[in-house]
């Protein structure tokens, strides 16, 4: 029999922590007000996050700390100052992103938990091998993923998995996303994701919503889950209500116990949903179906239905079971002694007990007042009573002894034994370069690669044909193989293809995540970290020098200065030409429009304004691109203390690609409409 796996609530304040733990979660999860994914919820800081960790603990409830965003150089001390903070408070795992936060965690805190979040885009065994030997315990699942494909990673590993059963469903694989930040100037890598895939984008045409997904639930699957391999059930919302928390977590208690509360299942739909709820992906249904909006009527049900589930965490719940012990004897104060598992309180009363006059107390008196626990979180699972005849002792007393009891009982069980503290090296290695930049070209396509292409790497698709790739070569230039960021249930068939490559003399894997990096590994092929990395920060530099990659592609939300003051001793470079890829997406928007063959992977998405967004598919899954190319081709001279300069093809033909380098080399400015991206704009 599979254990009862936790359920996870979401904790924007106070209030919802106490509908999660009150309702019945096992553990919560909620941040700071800096480097958490959800930085416009009103979040903890100080006092409130000692106050609401105790809470937790108190009873039986655990915490996790998301610490889930990209940090950059100037932020990681403030980054050691929440870890600290959250350390001593008693935070029992932190839920990580960046690479390079969680090398500083394991260096501060080294006994605590680390959770990956599903922001690090860790969709295949491989990766998750990668994280187990970085120190994570658990990974948290990709939302796109079918049954067959948690069950698949369960029996291939033994680290923790957690899945999202409930909340907001992303169209882009978590951690892969730049649509806020290009578009609204907001980073969803750095907490602050102004949602605008849920306005309006139509299919080469305006209108329609084909980037707003429903909500996920998988609240009904808990058991499936459960025997799937999942430890840890994970409610979506930090952002929302504590009646929405209350429902999700009631619900999930329900399902997890075996029984149907329809009146709770309705409310949880009318409190917040978006045309209903969806489980395309855990079904491997994937298609119109799973998309919808916000409607007017979804606003106007939930507010008929808030008051009634406030009413879910109104009091405390009895959850906590204990075993007192009370004795009475002439001469001698009386004492109560209150145990629950390993804890153990002991407390006497002021004065000695009196001589009784008209009635004595007796035992079953006493224990019926001990056992009157309400409003406390625990209950009285055995009373047992030693009470000298002849005895009495009032009421007011009796009860004044059991609430201290249970007082100091609450103060033990919220206690936690402090963590190890260590003290973080940011001192970092000043980084610097060779005599000049080398030039990389990526490739989307292999039918745009141009006969004669001169760069000191051409990176190519994976599944370049092998004649192609032999040409490629010949050509004495150093060639790349470049590993999708989407591995999920084919990953094997990666493999193979790194091994087939390097037999035709392809000399470097490029990853675009730690999935990308474990293939590589395991092929034994060296291996270069590139887009989708999310390279923030000098620690994440480091973290990828100690995997022995060759070199490493940064960030294109860092700002000019920001790539120019990284330090570490990994060559790096940053792309200078090309589409940024907005989304990638497990579920075609084009396909609510357009059959494959219709669209003949040349379709866009057209937004409210009529800018028009290119969409290409492949290995399963369809890239979004942005309007217009970033192009830095007459600006190379201010980005500084970088190794090489990429050219990102993905859309353009053979002559655009041979036009684009040759603005490359004059260093011309280009004559097309473009974009510097966020190079200059300080993306919040």
């Amino acid at each position: 029999m599979s254990k009862s796996p936790e359920i996870l609530a979401p904790a924007g304040s106070f209030e919802s922590v106490a509908a999660a733990v009150r309702c019945g979660a096992d553990a919560v999860y909620f941040g700071g007000k800096a480097f958490n994914a959800r930085r416009n919820a009103a979040n903890f800081e100080g006092d409130e996050i000692k106050k609401a960790v105790e809470y937790c603990h108190a009873r039986g409830v655990k915490v996790y700390i998301t610490l889930n965003t990209l940090a950059a150089d100037r932020e990681l001390e403030a980054v050691c100052d929440e870890i600290r903070e959250m350390c001593e408070a008693g935070a029992d795992a932190f839920i990580i992103q960046d690479l390079g936060i969680a090398s500083l965690v394991h260096e501060i805190c080294p006994d605590i938990p680390m959770h990956a979040s599903t922001q690090m885009t860790v969709n295949s065994p491989y990766g998750v091998g990668i994280l187990k030997d970085a120190g994570f315990c658990r990974t948290v699942l990709p939302r796109e993923y079918t049954e067959d494909e948690i069950k698949n990673l369960s029996d291939k590993t033994d680290i923790e998995l957690e899945c999202f059963v409930h909340g907001a469903l992303c169209m882009c694989l978590s951690g892969q996303c730049l649509m806020s930040s290009v578009i609204g100037g907001r980073s969803g890598n750095r907490g602050l994701c102004a949602q605008p895939c849920r306005l309006e984008f139509g299919v080469n045409s305006k209108g329609g919503n084909n980037l707003s997904l429903k909500d996920l639930s998988l609240i009904d699957r808990i058991t499936s889950l459960a025997e799937d391999g999942v430890c840890s059930l994970k409610i979506e919302g930090r952002m929302k209500r504590a009646e929405y928390v209350a429902a999700a977590v009631t619900a999930c208690k329900n399902s997890r116990e075996g029984r149907e509360d329809k009146e709770i299942t309705h409310a949880l739909g009318a409190v917040f949903s978006r045309s209903g709820f969806t489980s395309g992906y855990f079904d491997n249904k994937r298609g119109r179906d799973m998309f919808g909006i916000r409607t007017k009527d979804d606003v106007v049900s939930a507010g008929e239905v808030l008051g009634a589930l406030s009413h879910l965490y109104d009091n405390e719940n009895p959850l906590i079971p204990v075993e007192m012990h009370f004795r009475l004897k002439s001469g001698m104060p009386a004492e109560l002694v209150i145990k629950s598992g390993t804890h153990c309180v002991s407390t006497e009363s002021e004065t000695v007990p009196d001589k009784a006059v008209n009635k004595e107390i007796t035992a079953d008196e006493t224990a019926a007042r001990l056992s009157k626990c309400g409003g406390t979180q625990f209950f009285a699972d055995k009373i047992e009573c030693d009470i000298e005849p002849g005895l009495n002792m009032p009421a007011s007393a009796l009860n004044s002894l059991r609430r201290e009891g249970l007082a100091l009982l609450e103060k033990q069980i919220a206690e936690k034994e402090k963590y190890k503290l260590n003290e973080a090296d940011l001192r970092f290695v000043t980084h610097k370069t060779d005599s000049g930049r080398k030039l990389f070209i990526r490739f989307g396509e292999y039918d745009s690669i141009p006969d004669n292409i001169e760069a000191d790497r051409i990176i190519i698709p994976l599944f370049t044909p092998d004649e192609k790739v032999k040409g490629l070569v010949a050509s004495g230039v150093e060639i790349a193989a470049e590993i999708p960021v989407c591995v999920f249930s084919d990953a094997e068939k990666f493999k193979t293809r790194l091994l087939e490559l390097k037999v035709l003399g392809v000399s470097l894997a490029v990853a675009g995540n730690l999935d990308g990096i474990g293939l590589a590994k395991s092929a034994d092929m060296p291996f270069a970290a590139g887009f989708g990395m999310n390279i923030y920060n000098t620690k994440s530099i480091e973290f990828l020098e100690k995997l022995g990659a060759a070199d490493c592609l940064v960030s294109s939300e860092l700002p000019v200065p920001a790539i120019s003051q990284l330090g570490g001793k990994l060559p790096r470079g940053a792309l200078v030409y090309g589409r940024l890829p907005l989304m990638v997406t497990r579920n075609c928007p084009v396909k609510n429009k357009l059959s494959c063959g219709q669209c003949g992977r040349n379709s866009e998405l057209v937004d409210r304004l009529g800018v028009r967004f290119p969409v290409r598919c492949r290995d399963g899954f369809s890239f979004i691109y942005n309007s217009v190319p970033v192009c830095m081709t007459d600006r190379l001279d201010e980005i500084k203390n970088t190794d090489y300069d990429l050219l990102y093809f993905t859309t353009e033909s053979k002559d655009e690609v041979i036009g684009i380098s040759g603005d490359y080399r004059l260093q011309a400015k280009p004559d097309y409409e473009f974009t510097r991206g966020l190079y200059y704009r300080n993306v919040l």
